[in-house]
């Protein structure tokens, strides 16, 4: 399975254009596809979920013409024309249920032998469609099922809409309601078209962007209360000429969390307060958190409380079901349970939201309560590493990477699901979070390495790594603790969880200095035997990562610029001469009471070098974008100055 790796990061500020909102994207290519005349559409979302759309009306017999940045849109005067057709929908719930109920009323005055077969992903085949079907089957049209009653695939035949009323109900997915609003005026040709609503009508906010999108095509429509909804007879869909899609307030609600979680500011542009997307008012939820939020008529900013922390809330979502997924994960930031109420329509979603969202919270630590149409979120002293599944989810994958703005490594699978909404959305996301700075200091055995990188820690105000020192470590804690250095569950377990710190030179295990015990025969040894199990280099590769964290780290070891920090700011890869490798190590033993021997010691060297280089695993090497600093004839303190000098800037 592809994957994204996305290192802890320490801050977000900056500036984000918005792409278009998939809401109205797909919203208005369908309208302009039913207008009479010709409507160019700007700023539309390119997305796998417009792209459904826009194939959908071209294979229904409708021109779509590109001109440049835009799309010129020939309208078919409200009856496609190919209305034998096969339509791939993909798992945009959007598109089937809108384009199911203009269909059926094309079909109404097509000839029998028409038919138009819908089809999507499996997925989309487990989403209830049900009581969309059940609405049209009150008018009159002609549907049947192709797999399981209630869901997709379906097929739509010929058949006349002379209805006068229609109920629906309104507690599964607003996108019903939407769907049989936006056909109404072609079933209302001779006389008014009353729509009900059944129960509480959900996310409404949707439904508002469909009436106003409505109006601005030249169809109006009645309102009474949530529960009643008249469209008068005689109306049919104008083109407006042009129409600018908005930008898209849902993925707003990644980078406005971002500033609230980050420190910020982020300024969001393409949607503010005279927006006509209910997602905004995902900032009101934020600014419930604690968050300081700035409003323009078009750009929404928001940075981090004055306090520092975010507090627990207890909201009723129903109005931003997509964006309370972000809400979600900010919880982890708060200062105590916070509980996302009235969101029971996640689990008829892309997948079931509240059942993902759960079980990859608990990844991060927290303690996840789970309801039926509710969940809470108890914050975790501090967030884990973790690996996130997506579920083929766009929101799943874009919400979780807030997580690094915690100080934790995320590895999110299946990235590309964003494809759904916003393609770009990781190389936007890198261009606000700034990642936890590093840097890697490489190079062989004896070349100064790890007294270079604890000076240079000291000096930069970073956390120090001493990786090579940590299977010693292992090796240590496991016999203290009598565990067989053969068991490989149990010591990776114990690298895992590892309570070791570098400080001023020393090497502490649980706050016990043992610098020089691990530096025994028995370590030594013992290190040579857990190096070589695969759960343990696991658990060290997530391990040695974890200290990726505060201000900075400078990491030393033989791979960490090529496998455990590919990414890492600056990499320098120290070496110096055989011969000044070796007189270093023996002025070292000599001077802890030591015997040596330089024949000895250029002979290790020697083979040791050759040993690292061609090992299979992370063999030694200098990365190509790495820093070569020949330490031959240079001071401790000239090579300290040298790396100091290139990593200045990343104290800012």
């Amino acid at each position: 399975m592809e994957f994204i790796d996305l290192p802890p990061m320490r801050k977000a500020a900056g500036q984000v254009r918005l792409p278009g909102s998939k809401s109205i994207s797909n919203r208005v290519l369908l309208l302009a596809a039913l207008a009479e005349g010709e409507t160019l559409v700007e700023d539309l979302l390119d997305s796998d979920d417009t792209r459904v759309m826009r194939n959908a009306i071209v294979a229904l017999g409708v021109e779509v013409v590109e001109e440049g940045a835009a799309l010129r849109v020939k309208g078919c005067g409200g009856r496609f024309p190919g209305l034998k057709a096969d339509l791939f929908v993909g798992n945009s719930g959007l598109s089937i249920r809108t384009l199911v109920p203009a269909i059926a009323a094309s079909l109404a005055a097509a000839a029998e032998g028409a038919e138009v077969r819908l089809a999507g992903v499996p997925r989309m085949h487990e989403r209830p469609i049900g009581d969309l079907v059940d609405g049209l089957k009150q008018l009159g049209a002609r549907v049947e099922w192709l797999g399981q009653e209630g869901y997709p695939p379906l097929a739509l035949k010929p058949a006349r809409l002379d209805a006068e009323r229609v109920s629906v109900r309104g507690n599964v997915s607003s996108q019903f309601l939407t769907g049989l609003l936006q056909a109404a005026p072609l079933v209302a040709r001779d006389k008014p078209l009353v729509i009900d609503v059944e129960g509480e009508l959900i996310s409404r906010p949707y439904v508002e962007i469909t009436l106003n999108l409505m109006e601005r095509f030249g169809v109006s429509v009645q309102r009474e209360g949530w529960n009643r909804f008249i469209v008068a007879a005689g109306q049919g869909y104008r083109s407006p000429g042009r129409i600018a899609v908005e930008g898209d307030a849902s993925t707003a609600s990644y980078f406005l969390a971002a500033g609230a979680l980050g420190g910020g500011p982020v300024r969001v542009i393409g949607a503010g307060r005279r927006s006509i997307q209910g997602d905004v008012k995902f900032a009101d939820a934020l600014a419930v958190m604690g968050a300081e939020i700035t409003w323009g008529d078009d750009w929404i900013e928001a940075r981090a409380p004055a306090s520092g922390r975010l507090k627990a809330f207890d909201l009723d979502l129903n109005h931003i079901p997509d964006a309370a997924m972000t809400l979600s994960v900010a919880a982890l930031f708060a200062d105590g349970p916070s509980t996302l109420r009235n969101i029971g329509s996640w689990r008829v979603k892309e997948t079931d939201r509240i059942a993902a969202m759960a079980t990859e919270l608990r990844k991060l630590g927290a303690t996840v309560e789970e309801f039926p149409e509710s969940i809470r979120v108890t914050p975790p002293a501090r967030l884990l590493p973790a690996v996130i599944d997506t579920y083929d989810d766009h929101r799943v994958a874009m919400c979780f990477s807030l997580a690094t703005l915690g100080g934790t490594y995320l590895r999110i699978n299946d990235p590309k699901c964003v494809n759904k909404t916003f393609p770009e959305y990781f190389q936007t996301f890198a261009g606000i979070a700034r990642p936890v700075p590093v840097v890697a200091i490489d190079g062989p055995s004896a070349s100064g390495k790890g007294t270079v990188a604890a000076l240079v820690a000291e000096a930069l105000g970073f956390a120090h790594l001493d990786s090579g020192a940590l299977y010693r470590i292992v090796a240590l804690s496991a016999l203290r603790k009598g565990v067989a250095l053969e068991d490989e569950g149990a010591v990776a377990a114990l690298a895992a969880e590892l309570p070791a710190r570098f400080e001023g030179g020393r090497v502490l295990l649980d706050g016990d200095d043992v610098t020089d015990e691990i530096r025994s025969e028995a370590c030594s040894a013992g290190a040579s035997r857990v190096a070589v199990l695969p759960q343990v280099r696991d658990a060290l590769f997530w391990r040695q990562r974890a200290y990726r964290s505060g201000a900075g780290v400078v990491a030393e070891g033989r791979d960490m610029g090529s496998v455990v920090f590919p990414d890492a700011d600056l990499k320098i890869f120290l070496t110096a001469s055989v011969e000044a490798r070796a007189e270093r190590r023996y002025k070292q033993l000599i001077g802890k009471g030591m015997t040596a021997s330089m024949i000895d010691l250029l002979k290790d060297l020697h083979e040791r070098d050759a040993r690292d280089s061609q090992r299979t695993v992370a063999p030694l090497k200098q990365c190509e974008d790495a820093t070569l600093l020949d330490t031959s004839g240079l001071t401790v303190q000239q090579a300290v100055d040298f790396v100091v000098e290139r990593a200045a800037g990343l104290r800012d």
